[in-house]
């Protein structure tokens, strides 16, 4: 089963030195172990354009979606057994990043 692991950002900022070595160090354990499948971070949502295709001609909105405080920094596609898998590896994630995160299955 895949999850996703939604990294949120409160408004910290980019992740210090020793943050990015935690989260290195957490990504060598994810693929030593076969959880790895895939990760990225995202800039900030300053820059964002959402597109609306759903009419007749797509409307291209300058900014984010949502105005929050609260946003999507990064994420992990993980492979895990089970949810209680996934809990424990976002946990151990959130530990790294320094940073609350939240786990949503693939469908």
């Amino acid at each position: 089963m895949q999850y996703l692991v939604s990294v949120i950002d409160d408004g910290t900022g980019l992740a210090t030195p020793t943050e990015e070595a935690d989260i290195d160090a957490f990504n060598d354990r994810l693929r030593a172990e076969g959880h790895w499948v895939f990760a990225g971070g995202l800039g900030s949502p300053d820059p964002a354009t959402v597109i609306d295709n759903r009419g007749d001609e797509a409307v291209f909105t300058d900014g984010p979606f949502v105005e929050s405080k609260e946003y999507l920094a990064g994420f992990w596609i993980i492979e895990a057994a089970d949810l209680d898998v996934a809990l424990e590896l976002a946990a151990e994630g959130s530990k790294s990043c320094n940073r609350k995160v939240e786990v949503r299955p693939f469908l």
